[in-house]
This record gives C-alpha cells, sequence and structure tokens, in this order.
C-alpha cells in the first residue's frame, strides 16, 4: 500500500516506521515542516513530496499523527484535496472530537489511539484501533515492535481509552510538578522533601524525573489536557483538574525541544506570572 503520514514527528514516525517494516511505502509531505522533521523521515526511509495534493496521487490510506489541537484542521486539508481513501486518525483527542470527523468522513474514519513512547521496543507501545474500518486497518501492520489492537467498532473508542489512560499519566505528572512548585512558593520544599523521605519514598526522584522528560514536549501536552478536559465535562464529570494541569503545561512550553532542561528550570517556568515567560 502507499500510505500518508501527516506528519513524521517523534511519535508519527514509530507509526511510519511499523508501515514500513510491514512492506509499505509511507510518503510525507515537505511543505511547512521542520529540518528535525526532515532529518526523521530522511533516516526512516519515507518518501518526500512537496506538497499536500501530490502525496494523494495513488494513495491508499492517510495516517494523520499531530498535535491534538490541529487534529480537524489537518483532515479538513486532506479533504480539501479531494482525497477520497482511508483515513486514520491516531491524535490524542476527545471522543467528541473523534465523533466530530467521524460525521465527516463516513465508513472512511478509523479512529486511533497511541499509548506508550516511541516505540523501539516489543511491548512498550500499542496503537489502538476501532470504528468500521478498525479491521482493515489491522491488516496494514506485521510487525514485531509496535502493538496494534482493535477495541470494536465505536468510532471514539480508541480517543476515549486515550483519555483516560492519558488523563492519570500526564496528568498526575502536572499535578506533581504543580505541588512541588507550591512548596517551592511557600519556602516549605526542604520540609516536604524530608516527609517525602519518610512517607512517600521515591517521590523526590519522580519529581526530577518527570520534570526531564516532559519539559521539551509540554507544549503539545497542553492540548491534549484540552481535550481531556473535554472528555469529562462531556461525561458530566468535573473537568477543572485538567484544565489547570493545562496551564502547568502551557506555563512549561518555552522549554520546547530544550533536552537539558531540570526541575530548576521547570519550577522557574511553572512559577512565572502567566504572560511573563519568555517565549
Amino acid at each position: 500500500m502507499n500510505i500518508v503520514l501527516l506528519h513524521p514527528g517523534q511519535m508519527g514516525v514509530t507509526i511510519g516506521q511499523a508501515l514500513l517494516r510491514s512492506g509499505h511505502e509511507v510518503r510525507w509531505v515537505a511543505q511547512g515542516r521542520s529540518q528535525q522533521t526532515r532529518q526523521r523521515a530522511h533516516r526512516s526511509g519515507f518518501t518526500e513530496t512537496a506538497e499536500l495534493i501530490e502525496a494523494f496521487d495513488g494513495a491508499d490510506a492517510v495516517v494523520s499523527v499531530c498535535p491534538p489541537s490541529e487534529a480537524q484542521s489537518v483532515m479538513d486539508q486532506v479533504l480539501g484535496c479531494g482525497y477520497q481513501g482511508l483515513y486514520l486518525d491516531a491524535n490524542a483527542v476527545a471522543p467528541e472530537t473523534a465523533q466530530a470527523m467521524a460525521r465527516k468522513l463516513g465508513d472512511r474514519y478509523i479512529d486511533g489511539g497511541i499509548i506508550g513512547p516511541p516505540a523501539q521496543t516489543a511491548g512498550s507501545t500499542r496503537l489502538y484501533l476501532s470504528g468500521s474500518g478498525a479491521d482493515a486497518a489491522l491488516k496494514w501492520f506485521d510487525d514485531d515492535i509496535l502493538g496494534v489492537v482493535t477495541i470494536g467498532s465505536d468510532a471514539s473508542a480508541a480517543s476515549s481509552l486515550k483519555m483516560c489512560y492519558a488523563a492519570y499519566t500526564k496528568g498526575s505528572s502536572a499535578l506533581l510538578l504543580a505541588v512541588r512548585a507550591l512548596a517551592c512558593s511557600l519556602n516549605v520544599e526542604d520540609a516536604l522533601l524530608n516527609e517525602w523521605s519518610l512517607s512517600q519514598a521515591g517521590l523526590e526522584t519522580r519529581a526530577k524525573a518527570t520534570a526531564r522528560g516532559t519539559a521539551a514536549k509540554a507544549w503539545r501536552f497542553s492540548g491534549e489536557m484540552a481535550e481531556i478536559a473535554t472528555t469529562f465535562a462531556g461525561a458530566g464529570l468535573p473537568n477543572g483538574f485538567h484544565l489547570a494541569a493545562r496551564e502547568i503545561y502551557d506555563r512549561m512550553g518555552p522549554l520546547k525541544d530544550s533536552a537539558d532542561a531540570d526541575l530548576e528550570l521547570v519550577m522557574n517556568a511553572i512559577l512565572q506570572t502567566p504572560g511573563t515567560a519568555d517565549s
């Protein structure tokens, strides 16, 4: 098959490489992409196309992996090019967002949700699929590294699962960093760390690891928190926690691509008054 990948970011490359290992041609669109994206795509062996409309010449399917806030606009751009094939949206979006896309695409829409880091070893990462085309999409993958699982015909089940999973993992990360920032602001950080050592063994180490692992990606997590908040509200549950988590990640946004960011830098970013952080 000829499959268009929009776009080969760190997680998108994971899906593209799995498709490549499964014997397909994977195309990507160079227009508007960063030098880092170009390097990732070229290292992975993807086929470059200059513009979006060019990528669809003879294409059998599209896989969208982009920031959640861009998911619907990417789909609209694809439809604007007259594309009529299968469309797998593997973005971290609310079930309401997935259903809205499904209404536009009908049976051509396949819902996806990625759980885990960029796949390097077997068992670390899974792509969940749902919708009427989920079984067809499952057959695209014949790969020992990325796990691909179908979870029914509901056009938003994969997105719902992703929202529930990330609500805890990324939500708890935001909470932990916010608590450290609060203790710092109130000048009780040393006392808190001492108490943690007595009653919450490992939490100090976890906070440091969370800061390092989250700083460069926080700008992407912000939109995901907004989608999770929408999911909670749609279920009639309080959504304020994840709106607050979104603000924590917004404050960390200036640390984008900061490979060497540590806990101190993250605390400084979170404690900035909104609107005063360097951009």
